[in-house]
């Protein structure tokens, strides 16, 4: 029952994280000491002892195949195993430099003659040692080889055995509690358990009384004992005291929150000092130093749980998961939340005692089901009272992802005290008191987040809805959610072993080909290719800002030299950032060909637009701020990027429009080079009028505006014969055609007033109409009126 024990969960929690801190260090991990001794041995020609190994290795095989060991001694040989693992894994790399060198002078000889060929017998000679030399050098490594991968298989046999040992226990099956035969044995244990204890005590004090050792250091013993008493019953208070005067002298709230924390410190600390204390004088026996041992499981349980649904479910605050949740509704979860910590620590401390005496799985049973049943039905209300709350909310992934620990918790509230009222009580176990756990660092996970966006507005100096609405405090709260899937795996039962396992096998990595790929070599590229894009940025930064603007080059060719700055920045960081990890992608170039055609299709459009950015910028037929034409929009070039171009037209609307367009189609760009531009002007004047007084008028008019060149001189043209009019075209250059619809304007007016003055009208169209027998016509208009007349 030990395995399926909850009483000790905070203590291989903690030992796991404790695992996976030194895992997580480069090198570290179960057996990483021993590989790095291993590596420093092979270093300097010491190979690993083979005869001890053997010896290992076979005792190890007879415990595989016996499977009679217990799980504590599997464990420790597979810790041992692990550690002759890493040695080997170091041995492999045995001679690998003068390996390297033998081999390339074998190629430097050039490749072998072919069967019937023949080479100078210098050349063969010395190609048979090097020969020679390479086996000898690589017979360690073979070894090596061989020796990691029997350790391997070994430690897949053991994690086998051992899966299969807890799976065997999940699903072993004892009396069922709700049997009322069942009781008095278990009754009559406990009540033995409760005399031993009472004997123990009163044996124990007897022996200290007799030799004086309850005296020694009284004086300093009655002090710790009144601090930490103070610190039990007094430390919340003091820490809350401390967090509300914090939470009115700073702005942020993130002072007031660790000082808070101290509501979880004080008493653990001081139940613990306590116990430390009793165990010290040696008045426990085994059966109160196992209650005792779980003391600080239980307030520490307790208050965590008190602390962690306080924040989780503010009094006087909306919850920060739950926005429209009742007050009433935040107290009641608060004290479910405690009612369920306080079952849990009760439920420890019986487990601890259990543990101590060895109870038999039938007395563990009815001993422990009326805690599964108070605690399913706590964990049952609790998600049902967060679902109900959850339906008022706004949907959203943060309401959804409530919503389904909320269905959860009243499934496992629901399917533990069945499980154990059929006699599975380890399954009762197994899904119950890992569910309130994880409920419990879910709720310290949205604290985190609480917490990294009081971190982000300290450092990034805004206020909260700024901090809320930023991508930094998602960012660390995604990664504290990635870094908690380890511990989650720990409550839900998962060996420290197997974790810090898959642990290894990450950090080795996998491989493709001739190809290594790690975890360390993708940091390490992400790394330096950030350092080289920043310093890309700063480079162009410092043309943008200082350099350029202090040459003659235009804006649009300065924009041109920065953007290109920027792509050949991005380049060189990205080459430089795999060369500097030392991946060997020339293994991959064939899988790289293959997916290149099938994503050649699919981007040819994006890759199109892409090179005509490039074309865009180095030839420069366009630049931010020309007038362009091109696909019937027509307007002001805002920007140039790698794939489009964006212009605003005249009517302030922006259109984005690809690279490609400008290469492909004809594009009308009216300022590129100078701002000269022709305005064309056409005038109808009436019938009777004189044309040459016209052309002069007109001529007169343009050559007297200030925007309309000298040379080449306006021309005023008599086009055509109108059907209403005897047309004239005006054609001038003007300056800047950026004015050509005020100048436009402004010559329209003189001319309409000149010819108003010169008594020249400027006719409208007219049509004649010719109806043939008018009398008829007439007559018939006139006809509905005689016949409408009375009496007629």
């Amino acid at each position: 029952m030990a395995c399926w024990a909850t009483g000790r969960a905070l203590r291989r929690l903690v030992l796991a994280l404790v695992l996976l801190l030194a895992a997580s260090v480069p090198g570290q991990g179960p057996g990483a000491f021993s590989g790095a001794v291993a590596l420093a041995q092979t270093q300097t020609g010491e190979l690993p002892d083979y005869e001890a190994w053997e010896r290992v290795a076979s005792r190890a095989e007879d415990a595989v195949r016996s499977a009679g060991a217990s799980d504590r001694a599997y464990e420790e040989l597979r810790a041992e195993l692990v550690t002759w693992r890493a040695r080997f894994e170091a041995a492999q790399k045995f001679n690998a430099d003068r390996i390297e060198t033998v081999e390339r002078q074998l190629a430097a000889l050039g490749p072998p003659p072919a069967e019937g060929e023949s080479e100078p017998e210098d050349v063969a000679a010395r190609r048979a040692e090097l020969q020679r030399q390479l086996e000898e050098l690589k017979a360690p490594v073979r070894r090596a080889e061989e020796a990691f991968q029997r350790a391997e298989g070994l430690i897949r046999e053991i994690d086998k055995l051992l899966a299969a040992r807890r799976a065997e226990k999940l699903l072993t099956r004892s009396v069922s509690p709700l049997n009322p035969v069942n009781w008095p044995p278990a009754l009559l244990r406990l009540q033995r358990s409760w005399v031993a204890l009472q004997g123990e005590v009163a044996s124990n004090w007897k022996r200290l009384s007799a030799s004086g050792q309850l005296g020694e250091d009284l004086p300093l013993r009655l002090g710790v004992f009144l601090v930490a008493l103070a610190l039990l019953l007094r430390g919340r208070k003091w820490a809350g005291r401390l967090a509300a005067r914090w939470q009115e002298r700073f702005d942020n709230d993130l002072p007031a929150l660790v000082a808070s924390f101290g509501e979880v410190a004080l008493p653990t600390a001081g139940v613990y000092a306590i116990v430390r204390l009793l165990n010290d004088t040696g008045l426990p026996g085994l059966r109160l130093g196992a209650i005792l041992e779980a003391a600080p499981i239980l307030v520490l349980a307790i208050t965590l749980a008190l602390w962690v649904a306080e924040r989780v479910f503010p009094s006087a605050l909306p919850s920060p998961i739950l926005p429209k949740m009742q007050a009433s509704s935040r107290l009641r979860a608060r004290q479910l939340a405690t009612l369920a910590a306080l079952v849990f620590g009760l439920h420890s401390a019986l487990v601890s005692l259990a543990e101590a005496v060895d109870y038999d799985l039938e007395i563990v049973a009815v001993a422990y089901f009326p805690g599964i049943v108070l605690e399913g039905a706590l964990l049952f209300l609790l998600g049902r009272l967060m679902a109900r709350e959850a339906q008022h909310n706004d949907p959203g992934f943060q309401t959804s992802a409530i919503l389904i620990v909320a269905r959860a918790l009243m499934a496992v509230g629901l399917f533990a005290p069945l499980a154990a009222a059929a006699g599975y009580t380890n399954l009762a176990l197994r899904s119950l008191f890992p569910a309130g756990e994880s409920l419990l660092l879910l709720g310290i996970l949205a604290i985190f987040h609480n917490i990294s966006l009081e971190f982000y507005r300290l450092i990034a100096r805004v206020d909260r809805a700024q901090a809320q609405n930023s991508l930094v405090p998602i960012i660390f709260t995604s990664l504290a959610v990635l870094g908690s899937l380890p511990v989650f795996a720990l409550i839900w039962g998962t060996r420290p072993a197997t974790l810090a396992e898959y642990w290894m096998r990450l950090r080795t990595g996998f491989q493709i080909g001739e190809t290594r790929i790690q975890p360390g070599d993708f940091v390490m590229l992400v790394v330096v290719f950030t350092v080289g894009y920043m310093l890309t940025r700063l480079v162009q930064n410092a043309l943008r800002t200082t350099i350029l603007p202090k040459t003659r080059i235009e804006p649009g060719a300065q924009n041109a030299i920065v953007a290109g700055v920027g792509y050949v920045g991005v380049v060189l960081a990205a080459l430089f950032a795999i060369s500097t990890t030392g991946l060997d992608l020339s293994s991959l170039a064939l899988v790289a060909g293959a997916l290149s055609v099938g994503i050649g299709f699919g981007l040819q459009n994006i890759v199109s637009n892409f090179v005509s950015g490039i074309i865009l910028l180095i030839e420069r037929p366009i630049a931010e701020g020309d007038w362009v034409e091109v696909g019937g929009h027509m307007g002001t070039v805002k920007s140039i990027s790698v794939r489009s171009t964006r212009i605003e037209t005249f009517d302030r609307q922006l259109v984005i429009v690809p690279n490609a367009d400008f290469i492909s189609s004809a594009v009308v760009n009216w300022t590129r080079g100078n701002l000269l531009g022709r305005v064309v002007l056409r005038i109808g004047v009436a019938y009777g009028s004189d044309t040459r007084k016209v052309e002069e008028i007109l001529t007169e008019i343009v050559s007297s505006h200030d925007m309309v060149l000298r040379d080449p001189p306006p021309r005023v043209t008599f086009e055509e014969f109108g059907a209403d009019s005897l047309n004239f075209v005006i054609r001038a250059v003007i300056y800047d055609v950026n004015q050509m619809l005020s100048i436009r304007n402004e010559l329209n007016h003189r001319i309409y007033a000149r010819l108003t003055e010169e008594g020249i009208q400027i006719p409208f169209p007219q049509r004649d109409v010719w109806l043939k027998n008018p009398e008829d016509v007439a007559a018939a208009l006139t006809r509905p009126a005689r016949d409408a007349t009375p009496g007629r």
